[in-house]
């Protein structure tokens, strides 16, 4: 009877992981990775610390989930965005998708990708170098889909697809820290479209 008691206590008890892991999303996104704290986590996720690490491991592992949910997810406008016909359409379509889900009155406002974790302790520097390596990867996507334009003449010969791609991706970043800092949506959207009034035509 004692013996069964206990392994009822050591169970953990039921509860949806995705759902846990979107709220666990939603606390990175607003706190930073290291500003997110264990407590602040599982009081979210509406789960014990061991439930947290028996399911999603720690929490640098738990914070990639939550990245991969956010690609998914928020940051599903990049692919969509990708397949564009033209390029200034891609960039176009990058730059809308920015706006729209950093400035999301439902969400935390920025992005996780990039306020995740710019500046973090020894202990963060994991998590520092994955969301800096997430962003080199959409960055590479962009490029390879610029360098396709000028093989197919939407861009000029001349165009550096390297260049515009960071051009595009800057402006995203820049985008997302205009809009944590509380900047608008119409006027943000406002800079995008300035920005790209000068975009190379073929």
């Amino acid at each position: 009877m004692e013996t069964s008691q206990r392994r009822q206590t050591g169970r953990p008890r039921g509860f949806d992981a995705e759902e846990a892991l979107e709220r666990a999303l939603l606390v990175f996104w607003e706190q930073g990775y290291e500003g997110a704290s264990l407590a602040t986590l599982t009081e979210a996720m509406g789960i014990s610390t061991t439930s947290m690490y028996a399911t999603f491991g720690n929490k640098a592992e738990l914070f990639r989930k939550a990245l991969e949910r956010y690609d998914e997810g928020p940051s599903a406008y990049l692919v969509r965005a990708l397949e564009e016909p033209t390029a200034l359409g891609v960039a176009t379509a990058i730059l809308a998708g920015t706006v729209r889900t950093t400035t999301r009155p439902s969400a935390p406002h920025g992005c996780l990708g990039v306020q995740g974790a710019l500046a973090t302790s020894e202990s963060g520097r994991e998590v520092r170098d994955l969301l800096a390596a997430w962003r080199t990867d959409g960055c590479d996507r962009i490029s390879e889909r610029f360098r396709r334009a000028v093989d197919e003449g939407d861009l000029p010969p001349e165009a550096d697809p390297v260049l515009l791609a960071r051009y595009v991706t800057s402006l995203s970043f820049g985008i997302a820290v205009q809009a944590a800092s509380g900047i608008g949506r119409d006027e943000l959207q406002e800079v995008a479209d300035a920005a790209l009034r000068n975009w190379p035509l073929s």
